[in-house]
């Protein structure tokens, strides 16, 4: 009688728990999670235990365990080893790079950008990701502001290397191209240097002074201002990105597609926290909705990582009868809208969406462990005792936090929008920007609560609701994100003045219904006496922008507007968007067919609006 007592007094506080603390179970079990994280990294910091001393004891552990599934063709964990140690060895055999230099990586997904980054681990040296898209002048900023000292391509981008080859034989930068050989002048092959390489393990004393403080990687990002930065991830941030697979609850049983880009953050910490799991991963080179559950159910993938957008494509292909014939349990990202998460999950099945929040050069991160559709993360007082952060008013307008009479920041109520900070501590550092002392300071607030504190400013809005639970809302300053990317508004309107028919350019991101993000935009002046040429403008963000970098759409002022500081007004623009029932000045957007910037039409508008036009 006495147990059957105590069984139902267990059962009846569980079931009052569960009433009025509905996600306490799920809350401890991340409090769990993290806790047995934190103790492994403090010991990892100890003995400086790297992910690459993760992948080799992987390799010792299961060393003919499928590690890559690539093209039908599938690379073991030892075949992986082999391949990273010929690369390293050529590395040190054919260029001039010593331990603590830095390698510019300009490829797509494929087994020799990961290759190449561990055999680079493998001589101590990191790698800058230079996203593939990038042409140009851009291209040669990424390059310059790692402070890279060699660049490796893939074949297919020989001639976006060709356009900034002179500028780099200017500097004797070494260029390699993954092809068995080239006749380029100012270029070397290097598939071949690998295959003649040795496959033998290197010395541990090429790499005797890294530590979790050295740089592992270099990854872009727009920040909320200016080109592209290269955040610095040093291998103790590694190990925090590669620790988010396993508070999602992936095991080494696993498999793991990786569609996304291995220059993004997602991408390669995909990578990195399959070698912490210790799991098997399907690469793909680029997103297809089409083949994606096919290469799912082909391989028995059970985890995918997404964006917003991804899962937008996937929930816009045609159902068929299999929909749910999959064994994916888990699926990890960022940036699902609300209406698609719920039809996502009644048309593919019961999948633990893991959404999450971070940034590249961020201090801190959420995870929505608990499952609540349309949240980033939940507010967790343990999280909080740990890597504290806070909402704090923001004027949008101003472009600044709102402070007090005391000069001291203010928290935002529960439902308002604030500006998330987080506090940069011993345990929460934030390392900044390569070769960029200004852009690294301007992300540091400073006495923000009390005098002598230090906080990181994300530059994202977000909001909490009564449950704890956090919503993101909008970024701040002069970056938008579209089709997966962040656009720096700066960089784009330095891009268009260039052109000859504009004086000024203000650029900023327009919602359009039914798509993830904003599409770029741009109220722009023109030079006195110079007509607007649709045609050559266009040739003209071909050349320079990336494709999700180009503005869609183009209003023609006679001037534009400022504040009392000279800041560009975005705000009004933002509102009136790019309906030609309420802006009166001329309007244009982007055909592709006709390779040009033509008329915006109300006929156009609305087929835009309606999903009718490809953006």
């Amino acid at each position: 009688m006495a147990m059957w007592t105590g069984f139902l007094a267990v059962c009846l506080c569980i079931g009052i728990l569960r009433y009025f603390y509905p996600y306490f179970l799920k809350d401890v079990q991340f409090v769990l999670r993290t806790s047995k994280i934190g103790y492994r990294l403090a010991k990892y910091r100890e003995t400086n235990y790297t992910i690459l001393d993760r992948f080799l004891d992987s390799v010792k552990r299961h060393p003919h365990k499928s590690f890559i599934h690539y093209n039908d063709v599938t690379y073991t964990y030892l075949e992986t080893d082999q391949k990273s140690n010929k690369v390293a060895n050529a590395l040190l055999e054919h260029s001039p790079l010593t331990e603590g230099d830095t390698v510019a990586l300009f490829l797509g997904n494929e087994p020799f950008f990961l290759w190449i980054w561990l055999g680079l681990a493998k001589i101590g040296c990191a790698a800058a990701f230079l996203n593939y898209n990038m042409r140009t002048k851009s291209l040669l900023h990424c390059f310059s502001c790692s402070g890279a000292k060699v660049l490796i391509a893939a074949e297919e981008l020989r001639e976006a290397v060709e356009e900034i080859l002179p500028t780099l034989m200017e500097q004797n930068v070494p260029v390699y191209i993954l092809t068995d050989e080239c006749t380029t002048a100012g270029m070397h092959s290097f598939k071949d240097k690998i295959s003649q390489a040795s496959s033998d393990p290197l010395p541990r004393r090429v790499r005797s002074n890294v530590t979790l403080g050295s740089p592992a990687v270099y990854i872009y990002t727009s920040g909320t201002t200016g080109l592209p930065k290269a955040a610095m991830i040093n291998y103790q941030r590694l190990w925090a990105m590669s620790f988010l697979q396993s508070i999602a609850g992936v095991c080494s049983t696993d498999v793991m597609y990786i569609n996304l880009p291995l220059y993004h953050t997602a991408g390669f910490m995909g990578f990195t926290g399959a070698i912490e799991r210790g799991i098997t991963i399907v690469l793909r080179s680029k997103f297809s909705a089409s083949q994606f559950w096919e290469d799912c159910r082909k391989f028995n993938v059970t985890v995918i990582q997404y964006i917003g957008e991804t899962m937008r494509y996937l929930c816009n292909t045609p159902k068929k009868y299999n929909d749910k014939d999959h064994k994916v349990k888990i699926a990890i990202g960022n940036g699902i809208r609300a209406d698609v998460w719920q039809e996502f999950l009644n048309r593919f099945g019961i999948i633990s969406i893991k959404e999450l929040y971070a940034s590249t050069e961020g201090n801190m991160s959420f995870m929505n462990y608990a499952g609540k559709i349309g949240a980033v993360g939940r507010v967790n007082f343990f999280h909080k005792r740990a890597f504290p952060y806070a909402l704090i008013k923001y004027d949008t307008e101003e472009g600044e936090p709102l402070r007090n009479s005391k000069g001291f920041c203010m928290e935002a109520a529960k439902g308002e929008t604030g500006l998330l900070i987080s506090q940069i501590t011993q345990k929460a550092p934030f390392i900044g920007y390569a070769r960029d002392l200004q852009q690294t300071e301007r992300k540091r607030l400073h006495d923000t609560f009390q005098k002598g504190d230090l906080y990181f400013n994300t530059g994202d809005l977000l909001s909490t609701d009564q449950e704890g639970f956090l919503y993101f809302q909008d970024r701040i300053g002069d970056t938008f994100r579209w089709k997966g990317e962040n656009v720096s508004t700066n960089e784009v309107s330095d891009i268009l003045t260039m052109a000859h028919c504009i004086e000024e350019a203000n650029v900023y991101g327009v919602q359009i219904p039914g798509r993830e993000g904003k599409a770029g935009m741009a109220a722009i002046t023109l030079r006195e006496g110079v007509q607007f040429d649709g045609a050559s403008l266009f040739k003209h963000v071909v050349a320079y922008l990336p494709a999700y970098a180009r503005p869609r759409f183009l209003r023609i002022q006679s001037s534009l507007s400022v504040t009392g500081t000279f800041k560009q007004v975005k705000g009004k623009l933002v509102a009136e968007g790019f309906s030609p029932d309420r802006v009166t000045v001329p309007l244009f957007f982007l055909d592709e067919k006709l390779r040009s910037y033509q008329p915006l039409t109300p006929q156009i508008f609305h087929t835009v609006e309606s999903g009718g036009l490809k953006l």
